[in-house]
């Protein structure tokens, strides 16, 4: 299977998806020492989302989420990549200067299905084997 989407943050990455039907807030909601979801009835709550492709609608909240994925990457705790349906700008900023690989403006619902995938945020693609 294959997506093709929007270049937020270029980059590389392969591995497990983790997905999340609900809206991520880095501040506060994701601890920057070892990446452990915190917001209390989040449905990855207690999940860490390092070295994880991290799947989400969209982020919300604070824009100091966008130093935290900062923090993470620094504290080798940051996803491997993040794909979104509709990145905004904490995300974006955060995935820029982390260099961490971004996407957005694909159906994640349907990447959700995947245990692993590709992406190739150079080209704006993502694969999965079927």
């Amino acid at each position: 299977m294959k997506w093709s989407g929007r270049t937020i943050s270029p980059g590389v990455a392969f591995g497990e998806v983790l997905y999340s039907s609900r809206s991520i807030s880095f501040f506060g909601g994701v601890d920057p020492t070892n990446g452990v979801v915190l917001e209390s009835g989040h449905p990855l709550e207690g999940l860490t989302i390092s070295g994880k492709i991290l799947v989400f609608p969209t982020g919300k909240g604070s824009t100091v989420g966008s130093y935290t994925l900062y923090r993470l990457k620094k504290n080798g705790k940051a996803p491997l990549a993040i794909i979104n349906g509709e990145c905004e700008t904490i995300t974006a900023v955060g995935c820029i200067i982390a260099d961490i690989p971004c996407i957005d403006q694909v159906p994640i619902n349907e990447i959700a299905n995947f245990k692993e995938v590709r992406l190739d945020a150079n080209s704006g693609l993502i694969e999965a084997d079927e």
